[in-house]
């Protein structure tokens, strides 16, 4: 009984596995560079730009405080048309990615806002350009606090995973459901959260020792 449970265990890590990391790439790549837009365009950025920055700011506040549950079945058609279906671990992609690239970007705001002013002042005193700012000033003084941040982003992604399961997703959310609920297996239940808390648990040790080998890096 207990093989057929782990061969079970190891097929929805898998799937989840690769929803985080698919997501967590595609939220990353797009939500790193919305975070220095929001950053750089606000009032008193490099590149003060209002009316672009309150119109971003309103997009991703409202991605935000959508429920990833609502935001998901809302999202069904937009998934049909990139992956073709809207059942599946690779159509929960999908809307794990678009749920998370807002998170990921204030996330990068929040931690490019930490950089000391004076470190950017110098720069620009120097004849930097705002490019060159972003790039060898903003973002390394920042490099520490936004590798926490996408640390917190992955765990918030394992969550949202779980909850994709729950609609047909795939994973260690549907495991649980299918499985530990609908046919009152408690051990199923039980092995699905203790899984699920373990990848956690590592996710978070691995950002947290990546950051502080990146803050150690810093003050050499």
């Amino acid at each position: 009984m207990w093989a057929q449970v782990s061969a079970l265990l190891f097929k929805a890590l898998g799937e989840t596995l690769f929803m985080v990391g698919a997501s967590s790439a595609i939220a990353f790549a797009s939500g790193v560079p919305l975070g220095v837009v929001l950053h750089v365009t606000s009032k008193g950025g490099l590149l003060e730009r209002r009316v672009l920055n309150g119109l971003l700011s309103a997009v991703v506040n409202a991605a935000r405080s959508t429920p990833f549950i609502i935001l998901m079945v809302l999202l069904i058609p937009v998934t049909r048309l990139i992956a073709g279906t809207s059942i599946g671990t690779a159509a929960a992609v999908v809307p794990l990615s678009i749920a998370a690239a807002p998170f990921v970007g204030r996330v990068v705001e929040g931690a490019l806002r930490e950089v000391d002013r004076g470190v950017v002042e110098a720069a620009q005193a120097m004849g930097a350009t705002s490019w060159q700012i972003i790039r060898k000033v903003l973002l390394p003084e920042a490099f520490p606090a936004i590798l926490s941040g996408l640390t917190l982003s992955v765990v918030s992604l394992i969550g949202f995973s779980a909850m994709a399961g729950a609609v047909g997703g795939g994973g260690l959310g549907d495991l649980a459901i299918r499985y530990g609920y609908q046919r009152f297996r408690l051990d199923v239940m039980f092995a699905t959260v203790a899984v699920l808390i373990l990848l956690v648990q590592l996710c978070q040790a691995g950002g947290d020792f990546l950051a502080g080998l990146a803050r150690k890096d810093g003050k050499s």
